[in-house]
């Protein structure tokens, strides 16, 4: 008769109270995950620096007039010409950049 024996089960309080430690541990690690992935996102600037390498190019091929002005995403970009040299100035709303082209 060791079928019949009684088996120790979790009360409905114990039950709730892991079902919540487990959602606030998987939510933690969710709102973690975002933020480091949104960070990489707005810190990678591979795609305005390739923007400038081609712009460069076309200024000194002749293919584009300056002073020139453009916006990339969320970057603005402005050339121009002062005291017989050519500036690449590149910003956006945290940071600016600026590259002299002889």
């Amino acid at each position: 008769m060791d079928v019949l024996k009684k088996i120790r089960s979790a009360t409905l309080i114990e039950t709730l109270t892991a079902s919540v430690l487990i959602v606030v541990v998987f939510m933690v690690a969710s709102v973690i995950l975002n933020n480091i992935f949104s960070g990489t996102i707005q810190r990678d600037t591979s795609g305005i620096k390739m923007r400038i390498l081609e712009l460069n190019y076309l200024m000194l091929h002749d293919k584009i007039r300056i002073p020139y002005v453009e916006d990339f995403g969320r970057w603005e970009i402005e050339i121009v010409s002062e005291n017989k040299e050519t500036i690449i100035r590149y910003t956006d709303d945290v940071k600016s950049e600026e590259l002299k082209v002889d």
